[in-house]
């Protein structure tokens, strides 16, 4: 039986004995809380040296870099991106590739006004990671060719679905130094087809144009009718010709136009001896004062090659920038830009 005073002493000992017990858990409890801390704390010191030694820096590095992204199909080789790509990955390279599009269709818009052209030309895309496959226009090959001949083939578009066509100009008998500086600034591409009799009393004109990116081909020596001279004869005016831009210019030309667009078997064989590898002819003709077609329906096309030549005022009542006026308009208004032949042949 226990008594009330008995009660109350041991109650009074489990409060004495309460409070230090309390108070010994609580420090015991803090030391190890404060141990923790301090084994956190050298943890992180040892990993911040060690990041700061890992960059070469006393300072500890910043935070890690994030993975590597996955290479988004296509932007190496820059083409677009597979079907569902996209995201952070490609992101940072759009924007910058936008940029440099707009600052150049800018410059571009600054020239056109200075050089009288009512629009801006329009900006070509980039050229194929691949070239296209160039065949000989249905009803322009020769009839006697032999199977395995592989001559060079004639055509007059290049298969594309891009909406741009090919400037090219051909002889060089007008060498309008205005045309040089308009071409350059507009960056507008194109090709120039020359024959040696009239470009001969100023070779420097066509350096000129080459240092600025115009590929040099060949139109013959002498500028005749092809299908009337003998093989060796036409051997001759081609090959020839050959020599001659490889000797000055220092490029072998790949491609090849007959004048007047007249050929016939002996002409694609004397081209294959020496080098030529495509013969270009045209869809369309342009003048200061026009254009003339050879499609029915007088239109461009995609891949369209333009054929004009090297005249000036004695020839057209026109200058070569007043025949460069006249044609980009009427390729800008159909909505075309014009690119670089040889990018695709």
């Amino acid at each position: 039986m226990t008594t009330k005073g008995t009660g109350e002493a041991k109650a009074r000992t489990r409060r004495a004995t309460r409070g230090p017990l309390r108070g010994a858990i609580r420090g015991a409890s803090r030391r190890r809380t404060g141990n923790r801390v301090r084994i956190a704390l050298a943890v992180l010191t040892a990993a911040a040296i060690g990041s700061g030694c890992a960059t070469g820096s006393g300072e500890p590095a910043g935070p890690p870099a994030p993975p590597p992204a996955r290479p988004v199909p296509g932007a190496l080789h820059g083409g677009p991106p597979a079907e569902g790509a996209g995201g952070p990955a490609n992101a940072p390279a759009a924007p910058a590739n936008a940029e440099a599009v707009r600052k150049a269709q800018a410059a571009r818009a600054v020239a056109a006004k200075k050089w009288g052209l009512d629009k801006t030309p329009l900006a070509a895309p980039a050229p194929p990671a691949v070239k296209p496959e160039i065949t000989n226009r249905k009803g322009f090959e020769i009839a006697n060719e032999e199977e395995g001949e592989n001559l060079p083939p004639v055509f007059t578009t290049v298969p594309v679905k891009d909406r741009v066509v090919f400037l090219t100009i051909d002889d060089g008998i007008d060498k309008d130094p205005e045309l040089l500086r308009m071409m350059t600034e507009l960056k507008i591409p194109y090709t120039a087809f020359l024959s040696d009799y009239v470009i001969n009393d100023n070779y420097g004109y066509f350096k000129q144009m080459q240092d600025r990116g115009v590929a040099l081909q060949n139109h013959t020596l002498n500028h005749p009718y092809l299908p009337g001279l003998s093989y060796e004869e036409q051997r001759r005016e081609i090959c020839d010709q050959q020599d001659k831009i490889e000797k000055r210019y220092g490029k072998r030309p790949t491609l090849f136009r007959p004048p007047f667009g007249n050929y016939n078997g002996d002409t694609l064989r004397a081209a294959k001896t020496c080098g030529v590898k495509a013969v270009p002819l045209w869809t369309a003709e342009a003048y200061p004062d026009r254009m003339e077609w050879r499609e029915w329906d007088e239109d461009l096309h995609p891949g369209d090659i333009v054929l004009t030549h090297f005249r000036g005022p004695a020839d057209w009542k026109a200058t070569m920038p007043d025949l460069v006026r006249a044609a980009m308009k009427r390729i800008t208004d159909k909505g075309y830009a014009v690119a670089r032949l040889e990018d695709y042949v």
